[in-house]
């Protein structure tokens, strides 16, 4: 990656520049011409490609035989390319060979239209093209990478990341997912080297100092899951219970940590067979881990890219929660291999069938492999409360949001399109029952594989596997943005108890004024009854008898989270529930849903905020490690409000005598009888507690610190990470320089990290500041970057502050690195969103009229929302709550 710093410049002189680099990348959306999908004159069946990466130049050699049907006289073939140069073109038909004087691009469209002096014959035809391009430093296309080995030695490789839209930048090809075809690919690579494609290879030739390699030909599938990775490699492997050879590569020498990745996909891929009832349809699947990639994995057909923080897993120096997020991402990329793969979205506008799915399925395949993990009740702290927290703003988007331009595709990689996508399908799950609705997916996969689907395929199959209307009901939670709040009250007789529903959009800015409705599957259990009652409100109001319950009953609306809407319950029905949280008669999903939804009510201002943390007394007895970390996290949004006021001491205060004492109990060394959440719970308190002045945490943290670096005793691998933080966010130079000295010595990615993410949390501006170079510097890869500015940002308000005028200094070396991906957006959130004042709001506002950020215009207005949002909040409760800190003597 680039990374030289622009020299300081002058206002003027910068705001030119930045303009001007700006207008050199894509367009926006108001700038952009209609989009025309390739026309269907003239279709791919199979290609051949021959692909020569040079390792040390940084380029690529190819050349490409197209097997094509010509359905309408036409004397011009138009297909994707970009960033690639043609050297020849020509078509053969019959045995007759024409070629081509007139190849044109267009770099705008990202095309390449090869004009033949007459007409081509109707049938089948090849194209030939030879071609060179780059291995780019941009994380997209065909691109270079390397790692350092831990002999100090470097590898570079060349890999690649298609989706959404760059397999153009490898080979010219019809690069729109609907357009299906076979592969049969060739690559040429240096002899001591790892080649790897989607398929086994069936022929390797040595000549002289490099290796020729031909692998066999791929079932028919979209461009963007064609793979193929060049470098050195170890790697592990095993058969799982259907035959199927799995590899983990890994960097030389740390074959090792492959092995439980390895565990996970033997597990996962029976799973998902006998679940989907249909196997596996290649013969192997290879999972490799590569040191730069935009997203955390991409699930290339048989060939299945991680970031090595997602796949690889040391055994002494691994947490409990990385080892969690490896298998989650396992889980999710081998679910694409049936749901993405076999049969893929017909457009881009219904991504989520891809990601949705996978991102539920997830869940359950890593509920068979560790029952034990309880990440049911996770998903509900993580996944669930992601698209609640989203999904409320103005600027969100329906599940399935129309796209038109490949340049729009990579703004709905979002929450929406993961966590409300699963989240509907978790819920649709619940409503139609785990057999019918299993039944149905595999209907579904059985009757579209090798082709693409639309939504309503999916509803179809699921309606005719439960006899339920799918559509009528499901489409009024993905065509629109949002989802409901029911307003819950209770009527009693001697003899009966009714529940009064009624719903309204549930918006973060508290406004009352939609007329939205969804069809709603609802839930009730009762203090007498546990057994579920399902009711679906089909209407603005409803009732519900509630059967077996009696007067004076608490009533659980939504057990365990399963319905994405937010419950109000009046004042009688809360304070019933209290007592059963404080006592635990509820289950830990519904203590958890309570404390969200009483937030996120507060929040939005549909109640007091104040009023908030006093019945947030009713929770002094939970000891969950997933209710207590939603309570952290939502007292840390509080805390974001109020750090740079005086009353943030006392907020401090509160938390240190809600957590310290969990502590104490929970201990800070493993147990014999600890479970998996417990080292979770215990992580949490530990970093909690060290940002918010706890002197006897602080001091045990440097102690354990200075044996650390001093080589004695080693802290645990699952509170390492919090334990860095405290000593980073309490201490100074000595400290900085420690854990730089760390990071420079190991070589696993996971403990680098860890450390780069710490390294800005400090109070010294100085140290600040070195970390944001640092962030751009050569020893932090770049697809770590946003994340290494972000720990800056989290730094108080001083952070804040200091992190955007350095991303508005630097803003054009960050458009040349992430302009129109993914980590672009990751970018603008994570340096905008947490302000708390308008004067904030119109700088951001103004700096982003005058500067473009391609693709990232919708996390802009999100992140502009909730700048609005936030000010509003501290406007509207921030005296109340500073006054109620006082009044309890904080």
């Amino acid at each position: 990656m680039s990374t030289i710093l622009l020299s300081s410049l002058r206002s003027v002189s910068k705001s030119v520049t930045i303009i001007r680099l700006a207008r050199s990348f894509r367009m926006s959306a108001s700038q952009r011409k209609p989009f025309e999908h390739l026309p269907s004159t003239v279709v791919p069946s199979n290609y051949t490609l021959y692909l020569h990466p040079d390792l040390v130049k940084n380029s690529f050699s190819g050349k490409e035989t197209i097997d094509v049907e010509v359905k309408e006289s036409v004397n011009a073939v138009k297909m994707n390319s970009a960033e690639i140069e043609i050297q020849s073109a020509s078509f053969t038909s019959g045995g007759n060979t024409v070629s081509s004087s007139d190849i044109k691009t267009n770099a705008e469209d990202e095309t390449l239209t090869v004009t033949f002096p007459g007409s081509l014959p109707l049938g089948s035809g090849q194209i030939h093209l030879n071609f060179t391009g780059i291995l780019n430093d941009k994380l997209r296309g065909f691109y270079r990478s390397c790692y350092t080995a831990g002999d100090g030695s470097k590898h570079p490789i060349a890999v690649t990341q298609f989706e959404s839209t760059d397999a153009r930048r490898a080979f010219p090809c019809w690069d729109e997912p609907a357009i299906k075809a076979t592969f049969d690919v060739t690559l040429v690579s240096p002899v001591a080297s790892v080649a790897l494609s989607n398929m086994p290879a069936v022929k390797e030739e040595v000549q002289d100092s490099i290796k020729i390699t031909t692998y066999d030909r791929t079932p028919i599938m979209s461009t963007y899951l064609v793979a193929f990775v060049v470098g050195e490699f170890d790697y592990v492997e095993a058969r799982d219970k259907n035959d199927v050879l799995i590899r983990v590569y890994t960097p030389v020498g740390k074959s090792e940590q492959g092995q439980f990745a390895l565990d996970v996909a033997v597990q996962c891929m029976p799973f998902y067979a006998d679940y989907f009832e249909i196997k596996y349809d290649l013969p192997k699947l290879d999972m490799i881990a590569v040191p730069t990639l935009s997203f955390g994995a991409m699930e290339n057909w048989g060939l299945v890219t991680y970031r090595e923080t997602a796949l690889l897993v040391d055994p002494l120096n691994t947490s409990s929660g990385t080892k969690q997020w490896v298998a989650l991402v396992v889980g999710h990329e081998l679910a694409h291999q049936w749901f993405g793969n076999l049969v893929t979205m017909q457009w881009w506008t219904h991504l989520w069938l891809n990601e949705g799915f996978a991102s539920w399925i997830e869940y359950l395949c890593v509920d068979h492999c560790f029952p034990s993990w309880d990440i049911w009740l996770q998903y509900v702290n993580m996944d669930f409360s992601r698209a609640l927290e989203l999904d409320a703003l103005d600027n969100s988007h329906p599940i399935e949001v129309p796209v038109g331009h490949p340049e729009e595709v990579d703004e709905i990689f979002d929450a929406i399109s993961y966590c409300k996508g699963n989240s509907v399908i978790r819920m649709l799950h619940n409503w139609l029952g785990a057999e019918k609705f299993r039944k149905g997916l595999a209907l579904y996969l059985k009757r579209h594989q090798y082709k693409n689907a639309l939504t309503e395929h999916l509803w179809a199959a699921l309606e005719e596997s439960s006899g339920q209307p799918v559509n009528k009901v499901m489409s009024t939670w993905t065509g629109q943005i949002g989802y409901p709040m029911l307003t819950v009250e209770v009527v009693e007789t001697s003899d009966s108890v009714t529940l009064n529903l009624k719903q309204q959009k549930f918006c973060a800015n508290g406004d009352n004024s939609s007329d939205q409705q969804w069809l709603v599957p609802v839930t009730v259990v009762t203090q007498s009854r546990d057994t579920p009652q399902t009711y679906l409100l089909d209407g603005r109001e409803g009732q519900i008898v509630l059967e077996g319950a009696r007067p004076g009953d608490w009533v659980k609306v939504n057990p365990n989270q399963i319905g994405l809407f937010r419950v109000k319950y009046s004042d009688d029905l809360l304070k019933r529930l209290l007592p059963a949280v404080k006592n635990q008669a509820l289950s830990s999903a519904d203590r958890l849903g309570i404390q969200q939804d009483l937030f996120a009510l507060a929040k939005a201002g549909y109640s007091s905020t104040a009023n908030l943390l006093t019945l947030m007394g009713s929770y002094s007895t939970e000891r969950n490690y997933v209710v207590l970390s939603s309570i952290n996290t939502n007292l840390s949004d509080l805390g974001g409000l109020f750090n740079h006021l005086p009353c943030y001491q006392q907020f401090k205060a509160m938390r240190r005598q809600i957590f310290s004492k969990i502590l104490t109990e929970v201990g800070w060394e493993n147990k014999e009888t600890d479970g998996h959440t417990d080292a979770l719970l215990r992580s949490m308190l530990i970093g909690t507690l060290g940002h918010s002045g706890d002197t006897e945490v602080i001091e045990k943290c440097n102690d354990m610190f200075k044996q650390h670096i001093s080589g004695g005793k080693q802290i645990p691998a699952d509170i390492r990470g919090s334990v860095y933080s405290t000593v980073r966010a309490n201490g100074g130079n000595d400290e900085y320089q420690d854990l730089l000295t760390l990071f420079n010595k190991t070589d696993l990615h996971e403990e680098r990290d860890r450390i780069q993410r710490v390294l800005g949390c400090g109070p010294d501006a100085d140290l600040r500041a070195k970390t944001l170079d640092f962030s751009l510097s050569d020893a932090v890869r770049s697809n770590d970057t946003p994340f290494v500015i972000g720990g800056v940002a989290k730094a108080g308000w001083e952070g804040r502050d200091q992190t955007w005028a350095f991303v508005k200094n630097k803003y054009p070396i960050f458009l040349e690195r992430y302009s129109g991906g993914f980590l672009f957006q990751r970018l603008v959130q994570t340096t905008c969103a947490s302000f708390v004042d308008m004067e904030k709001y119109k700088d951001v506002e103004k700096f982003f009229s005058e500067n473009k950020a391609p693709s990232a215009e919708r996390a802009i207005k999100q992140s502009l929302e909730s700048i609005k949002l936030r000010a509003g909040w501290l406007e509207r409760d921030g005296e109340a709550v500073a006054q109620w800190f006082k009044d309890r003597g904080f």
